[in-house]
């Protein structure tokens, strides 16, 4: 593809008419009040009510009942720093996550199928001045392997597949990789069984109205685009005008895009270390408001991954970040954010390392990416082994443990992981799914699916030792259904059993 033909697809990209629609009043105003989030973080009424523990339980008790937090409430919780209120928030978003989601884990792998890209970035190993990384596009072929891989000797059931802004991966390519990875079934390694991936997510660029309804079409199961930084100021600093990615109303705007296109699932999330991590909390705060206020349902994932280092990206490696999040800080950011967006599932990632993601789940995680790659067609390459190229990755990963590690420290935990995705295909999604994630109703459907991919999964692809961890987790799972789902307790049980006999794929 020549340049002049890459640069008429990038002046065609925008449509400035889906910006202007959903602006409110004059045209000139967007749901993100830059200054008056900077003020309200650090108000003092706020600062004060921060450290009135009858106003802090208060608010505590609002995120219980499974309601959204106004904005000067999560400001008040982003202050607080009393340790006992800090406990008690923190026992808070695990009694709110095991309440909605009950005691799941999701788990996933992403999948990058390109690395090329047309933006500049300050902080990507992507952008495309960087000259150091090695770009590609899989092929058709090069994606089977992957999924070779992925479906058939890790057991993955979910992915995130991953595109660069290129004419090269456009919607055309996204739509024949989505059919692909669809239609592929792998052997099962020492099994006699053949698997496949069942739900494809999506993280790539925003997209037109026209292109969304595509993607809709062809199945996918989230689309995630993160706005990187809330903070315009921020942002302009960070992407160049003349470039796609500069245009930060383009992105702010692509959820009411997608579910305007039908997509009604959604994923928002921001790149903490870009600005002030309380401002990014506010900032997806405010996205989760302006979604349900304009269609009634909001973002069914939150995602806050940290700025980790990336090959020839002097803004990360030369520290340039004023904003680079501390780990405890990193914590009540996710405490936060799980109290004032209650029903969102909330996705950490293996950017964080193993010791802090264990630490971090029982404070409000519902997903987590396991045995992750993200160099281009790294899975075939690596064939479960830990390699990181960091001039084939966008950045520098924390865990690459085994999805067979991960599930068994999950069950020791007393974690049950689920390869659940029957709610995309039994249609408990947008509306239908938000009411039955602010009832907790949710929760049942998906413990009686949790349990059978569960079985599945540890039949077809654990180790003895994640075996039995994992099935010490089935047990107690299986008991808690005989009070939880009384009248279909029996169908359930005969699904368990078939599946234990060699069935797949049974669901609720």
């Amino acid at each position: 593809m020549s340049s002049n033909d890459t640069a008429s697809w990038i002046s065609e990209r925008i449509r400035p008419e889906e910006i202007e629609k959903y602006l409110d009043g004059d045209g000139s105003v967007d749901f993100i009040p830059d200054g008056a989030i900077d003020e309200m973080v650090c108000d003092a009424k706020i600062v004060s009510a921060a450290g009135d523990k009858a106003r802090v339980r208060d608010i505590i008790s609002k995120s219980m009942s499974i309601q959204t937090l106004s904005p000067d409430e999560a400001a008040v919780l982003l202050n607080v720093k009393d340790p006992e209120l800090t406990d008690e928030m923190e026992s808070a978003a695990g009694a709110i996550k095991k309440k909605v989601y009950d005691n799941r884990i999701v788990t996933f792998a992403p999948l990058y199928l390109s690395t090329v890209c047309v933006n500049n970035c300050r902080y990507c190993g992507m952008r495309a001045g960087n000259g150091s990384l090695t770009r590609g596009v899989l092929t058709l072929d090069e994606l089977r392997a992957e999924i070779e891989v992925l479906a058939g000797q890790i057991g993955h059931k979910r992915l995130v597949v991953v595109y660069g802004e290129h004419p090269k991966s456009g919607i055309d390519y996204m739509l024949s990789t989505i059919e692909a990875i669809y239609k592929t079934e792998v052997p099962i390694r020492n099994r006699s069984r053949t698997a496949s991936i069942r739900r494809v997510n999506v993280n790539a660029a925003p997209m037109t109205i026209e292109e969304l309804s595509l993607l809709n079409k062809a199945g996918l199961g989230t689309y995630q685009v993160f706005q990187e930084t809330y903070h315009k100021e921020a942002y302009a600093a960070l992407h160049p005008s003349n470039t796609l990615k500069g245009n930060y109303r383009w992105r702010l705007y692509c959820m009411h895009r997608a579910l305007e296109a039908g997509i009604d699932d959604v994923g928002i999330g921001a790149l903490f270390g870009l600005y002030d991590w309380k401002f990014e909390v506010m900032g997806l705060l405010h996205h989760a408001i302006e979604l349900e206020k304009r269609f009634g349902i909001g973002p069914h994932t939150v995602s806050f991954p940290r700025l980790e280092p990336a090959e020839n990206t002097p803004f990360v490696n030369e520290n340039q970040s004023k904003y680079l999040v501390s780990d405890a800080d990193f914590r009540k950011a996710i405490a936060v954010i799980r109290l004032s967006i209650p029903y969102a599932g909330m996705i950490l990632t293996a950017r964080e390392n193993a010791e802090l993601r264990k630490a971090l789940v029982p404070i409000g995680i519902t997903q987590t990416d396991a045995s992750s790659n993200i160099g281009l067609g790294a899975y075939n390459k690596a064939k479960g082994a830990e390699v990181q190229e960091s001039t084939r990755q966008q950045f520098i990963l924390g865990d690459m443990r085994s999805l067979d590690d991960v599930v068994r420290e999950f069950a020791k935990m007393g974690y049950i992981t689920s390869f659940c995705t029957a709610g995309y295909r039994c249609g408990r999604t947008g509306q239908c799914i938000m009411d039955l994630l602010r009832t907790g109703a949710e929760g049942k459907f998906c413990k009686l699916n949790a349990v059978i991919t569960f079985r599945e999964w540890l039949d077809d692809f654990a180790t003895a030792e994640t075996k039995a961890a994992g099935e010490a987790v089935i047990a107690k799972e299986i008991e808690e259904l005989k009070e939880a789902v009384p009248n279909v307790y029996d169908t359930f049980i005969d699904y368990y059993n078939r599946t234990v006999g060699g069935e797949r794929d049974l669901y609720f």
